[in-house]
């Protein structure tokens, strides 16, 4: 079954099974030493601090024992029983600190039992140290620190009835009270405590004895199997090696043989054909920089022509603008004829008012001629008169004759007026034929002047379509321009790729080189 499998699946199912084999000696090892680490972390941790707490406990208790034995001694100075009283609170320090590490490690169910009853103890005999102390604090304020050799004295003095006596008798008594209860109370639940808390010691020694067995026991497991696995692995990969060099050595040799001389044709046909695409990149970068070349032409002919345009548009804005200009001078002018029109039709009114006023006046002239006429036939008949009058009609004579003098100035003024009104008559005929033709004259330019005007809105519109198309232009030529330069960095790009894919192609031959003369080298081996 295994012949039929393929070179890959040997290698793979081979591979597979050392992997299999180290990895069960990695797990026997790796189970080994977390349980291993666990006995170590319940030693270091848990044993190991319990024990060490309640130590600090007992030798604490047992200092604070020896504290109140020597404190009972009578012969102890005061300087050494003030270091014995410190050396008590510093033993209460200890305990405080013993019971501060054991209480921070875990317990297990039968531990904590041991440890409820140690406290029980504890207290009991708390309580009997804390009575000792009252106690003694009496003593101590009496001052007497040796009552029976002191009442000695007094009662060799004959003293028993002085105050001296009865302090030191209290401190005899004070004395002896405190003896009796370090020897029978204290003493026993000194000692019941020590035994409860030794219990608690025993049990984690017990405890801590029972996981350095266990670890003992794993330790010798984890290095029977890894001894198994050191040898299977070795052992294994040795059989593998002769099986893999005897099965797969020739067969491989010969199939690499094959794929070398494969190798070696592909390499050839591949170098030709990228030889090949090498010319083809070569003339293709040439074409991409010669395109180039055309486009950056191209670009700044976009350029100059949108130049133009703008140029284009900016002299169509400002002829726009004069013939905006031109436009307001027309239309003044325009303004202005319309006002001379009135004025000449004005003057045209004037002209036939004042002809009608001339006739008028004619009238009135040639009324005064035959009024002269007619007064100088009347002075001719008065000076008739005058004269058949004789003597008597010689004044009225007179002013016959003057009134014929005057009859004659005035027909000569009538004839003077009549010719000053013809000469006005025609001189109004004349202006008022002078005025039609002002008038036909002004209708005439403002007839040019409106064509002028609407041959100038003509041209304003006409130019300013040519300044929209020359921006419009301007726009297309700007747009264009960046178009081609946008085409022109893709050429860059495309060039730059070019040459980059030459070098690439002129890489891949050498590869190709070398890949031969490596075949050819293995071939040679093989």
């Amino acid at each position: 079954m295994f012949k039929s499998l393929s070179l890959q699946s040997r290698l793979i199912g081979s591979f597979l099974l050392m992997g299999l084999i180290v990895l069960v000696v990695a797990l026997v090892g790796w189970s080994g030493a977390t349980r291993l680490g666990d006995h170590i972390n319940t030693l270091g941790n848990n044993t190991l601090p319990s024990v060490t707490g309640l130590w600090k406990i007992n030798e604490g208790q047992t200092q604070i024992q020896s504290s109140e034995r020597a404190l009972l001694n009578t012969f102890l100075k005061t300087e050494n029983r003030q270091f014995e009283l410190n050396r008590i609170k510093n033993a209460k320090a200890q305990i405080d600190e013993g019971f501060k590490q054991y209480e921070s490690v875990s317990q297990t169910a039968d531990e904590k039992k041991l440890y409820q009853k140690f406290l029980g103890d504890w207290k009991r005999w708390q309580q009997d140290h804390e009575r000792f102390l009252g106690i003694y604090q009496q003593f101590a304020k009496l001052g007497v620190l040796d009552p029976a050799n002191r009442l000695a004295e007094l009662v060799s003095q004959e003293r028993q009835t002085s105050p001296e006596f009865a302090r030191a008798k209290a401190a005899d008594a004070l004395l002896d009270e405190l003896s009796e209860l370090a020897a029978n109370e204290e003493l026993n639940s000194f000692n019941t405590a020590t035994e409860s808390v030794l219990a608690v010691v025993e049990y984690n020694q017990n405890f801590g004895e029972a996981a350095q067995k266990v670890a003992e026991t794993d330790v010798a497991q984890t290095s029977f199997w890894v001894f198994v696995g050191m040898i299977l692995g070795p052992l294994t990969a040795i059989i593998f090696g002769v099986f893999f060099s005897i099965t797969i050595a020739k067969p491989l040799g010969a199939k690499i043989s094959g794929i070398v001389n494969t190798i070696v044709t592909s390499s050839s046909e591949i170098a030709a054909t990228v030889e090949q695409q090498e010319r083809t990149a070569a003339q293709q970068a040439a074409s991409v920089n010669q395109t180039t070349i055309t486009m950056d032409e191209l670009g700044a002919s976009s350029q100059q022509s949108a130049e133009q345009a703008e140029a284009a548009a900016t002299g169509s804005r400002q002829v726009l603008s004069l013939t905006e200009g031109g436009s307001q001078a027309v239309g003044r002018t325009l303004e202005e004829m319309a006002l001379l029109k009135d004025r000449v039709g004005a003057i045209a009114s004037q002209i036939l008012r004042l002809s009608e006023q001339t006739n008028q006046i004619g009238n009135i002239s040639g009324l005064v001629s035959d009024l002269a006429n007619q007064t100088n036939m009347l002075a001719l008949n008065a000076a008739v008169e005058a004269v058949r009058a004789g003597e008597h009609g010689k004044g009225f004579a007179v002013v016959a004759a003057e009134i014929r003098k005057l009859a004659e100035q005035s027909k000569k003024s009538a004839g003077k007026i009549n010719v000053l009104v013809s000469d006005i008559q025609n001189a109004i005929n004349v202006t008022v034929m002078v005025t039609d033709e002002g008038t036909k004259t002004v209708e005439a330019g403002v007839k040019t002047a409106q064509g002028t005007a609407q041959a100038f809105t003509g041209v304003a519109d006409a130019i300013e379509n040519i300044a929209i198309n020359s921006q419009q232009i301007s726009l297309s030529a700007k747009q264009q321009a960046i178009a081609i330069q946008q085409v022109v960095d893709a050429m860059s790009s495309l060039n730059v790729a070019a040459k980059e894919n030459a070098s690439g192609i002129t890489q891949t031959k050498i590869g190709i080189q070398r890949l031969n003369e490596a075949a050819l080298n293995l071939k040679s081996v093989v």
